[in-house]
This record gives structure tokens, sequence and C-alpha cells, in this order.
């Protein structure tokens, strides 16, 4: 079978592996689609992020679906020819956090993709994948493309339940990739009454605003366009922070109502944070980290009509442009969610 294997930074490789075989508790997936993530980018372009750095070659991806060739002894609740999205996360399930229900905190977590661990965890890009029945989620009625997004709105599905009640409060969602265009998905569905989504590109502007947020605000071309909301203290009641970016947090604070929840989802690396500015506001930080329990709500919300990120998915390119993809994913200006069709 074929994989798409990073070696460093601009080294992506379309190689050959042993097919793989299912073992008992285990499922053969027959991969359809996987959709390129800023994870995948970082070892793409710079061979890691912060300290993490490949150190040996590394299947890329995480954000997968495909269906299933082979059942290994003892699976049931699924069955052959079925598509399925598959969860990364693939949690020990012995250690204090996992026995908690704090899955997400693993101390021995294997997510698929991963340079964080040595060896590292190998990714899901590839033409079959071997993987525990309990990580897989009946998606039949969606497209492989739609299912393959139940990873990052996981991952915002998560962060919204950081956030709290999201019912009747207006919402400031600070950067429009694709995880914040999937907050944007996610407060509306959650019955926000209003959203207001910032970003300096105008194409990410412009999808913002077709999945459904009342206003954009180009800060490329109006750094101050929140100051229209600071007035009285603040007129929002929770942030998505999904840029990284320490100047779209702290110039989001004004525009902030007293005891409003900011949860942090972009990574950009450490901050330097108005904390005397947000004690005054009584404002309360959440860092958001992956997911665990979501995984399942994704496939439901989207089979449900409650979610559609269909239009998040802007290219689908087959395995041997993979390099084209990964080129295009990188390009803001033009490109959200880039999917590998296997």
């Amino acid at each position: 079978m074929k994989t798409l294997t990073a070696h460093g930074a601009k080294d992506l490789r379309i190689e050959d592996h042993a097919m793989p075989e299912p073992g008992a508790g285990d499922v053969l997936i027959r991969m359809e689609r996987g959709g390129i993530c800023g994870s995948d980018l970082h070892y793409y372009n710079h061979g890691g992020f912060g300290t993490v750095r490949l150190k040996e070659p590394m299947i890329l991806g995480h954000e997968v679906a495909g269906r299933i060739e082979a059942l290994g002894a003892g699976v049931e609740g699924l069955e052959t020819g079925q598509l399925v999205a598959v969860s990364p996360s693939r949690p020990c399930g012995q250690c204090g956090f996992c026995q908690s229900g704090a899955q997400n905190h693993c101390l021995d977590m294997r997510f698929y993709g991963s340079a964080m661990p040595f060896p590292h965890i190998q990714g899901a890009f590839r033409e079959y994948l071997v993987a525990d029945a309990s990580q897989c989620v009946s998606a039949e009625g969606l497209g492989a493309g739609e299912a393959a997004l139940a990873e990052p709105l996981s991952v915002v599905l998560h962060a919204a339940r950081q956030a709290g009640t999201l019912a009747g409060k207006r919402v400031l969602v600070t950067g429009c990739g694709p995880i914040g265009l999937l907050a944007v998905l996610v407060a509306r569905a959650y019955g926000a009454v209003e959203i207001v989504a910032t970003d300096l590109a105008p194409f990410t502007l412009e999808m913002a605003r077709k999945l459904g947020a009342d206003r954009v605000v180009n800060m490329a071309e109006t750094p101050d366009g929140l100051e229209e909301f600071s007035a009285g203290k603040g007129r929002f009641d929770a942030m998505f922070e999904c840029s990284g970016v320490a100047a779209a947090l702290a110039g989001a604070v004004p525009a902030l109502r007293p005891g409003a929840v900011i949860v942090q989802l972009g990574l950009g690396g450490d901050m330097t944070l108005p904390v005397q500015a947000m004690t005054a506001k009584e404002l309360t930080l959440k860092g958001s980290f992956r997911f665990h329990h979501e995984f399942p709500l994704a496939i439901e919300m989207m089979r449900a009509d409650r979610i559609d990120a269909r239009a998040l998915i802007t290219e689908t390119v087959p395995l041997a442009e993979a390099v084209r993809g990964f080129d295009l994913a990188s390009d803001r200006s033009r490109a959200l969610k880039v999917q590998i069709a296997f």
C-alpha cells in the first residue's frame, strides 16, 4: 500500500509499505478521504512546530474517513463496506486522566501523525489503516469528505463545552481558518444570537459570512474594527480565539463584557496578555485541547443537518498530487480545507 510520509521540511514522499492485517478487536479500513490539518502543514513547511521536530520519517494525517475492508476477531456493531469516520485519538484507558474521563489528557496518548513522542506515532494518510474498532464511528448517510471533517469539528465541540451555554449569547470568533469557521457553525447551532468574526483575509471572512457570521471585520483594513463593540464595558459574552496570535486576544479584551469567557484554541506560541484588564473585567480564560467524547457527537450533528461543514472543503486532490495539495492548503488566500482522495 502507499503512504504519504514526511522526511523533513518540504520533503514529502509517497512510499510503499506492507499491507497491514487487523488483529482481534481491530478494523481494516480502505481510506477514502484525508483532510490536511494545520499540524500537517507545520511538519511539511517547517519540519515541526515549537520544540516538536521530526526525528524520523512519519506518515502524516489524522482527519480521515474510509470504508471497512475487513473485521478482526470479536468486532461487533460494524460491517464490511461501511463508511466510518476514524477518531485519531487513542488514549491508553489506564492512566488517572483516562479513568477520570479526561482522555484528551492521557499520559500515553497515541494520536495519529504526531512527532511529540519518539518513536513518532505514524499517521493515517495511507491507502489502508488498521484501527481499533472503538475509534470507528459509522458515517453512513454522509460523504467521505464530510465524514473526514469529524475530527476538526470535534475540536470545536470540545471548545464549546469549555465555553458553556451559548444560547442567547453574543460570540466573537478571532481567526477564520477551518477551526474558526467551524466555531461560527457551532455557535450558530448552539443558539448564539450574534456572531462576529475577525480575520486578515477577505477570502476567509467571506466564507465566515456565508456560514452564519452576522458581521465580519477585516482587522488588516480596519485595525480598530472592534472599537464599536467596546462601549458600555463590552458586548461579547464568549470568545473563540482561533488565530493563536497574541494581538488578536489582547485587542478583543475591550470588546468583551465583564464575566465573559475566552476559549483559546489557536496555538501560536506563548502570549503576553493584558492581565490587569482581564482581571478588572473578571474574564475567564480557558484552554481547549483536542477532544474525545465529542467525536461521535460531531458525526451525529452532521448526519442530523445541525452542522453543514461541506463548504469548508475547497479542494480535493488525488494522492499522486499530495504535494500540490499541501502547497494549496498553505495558501489561506484561496484555500480552507484541502483533502486527499486515496
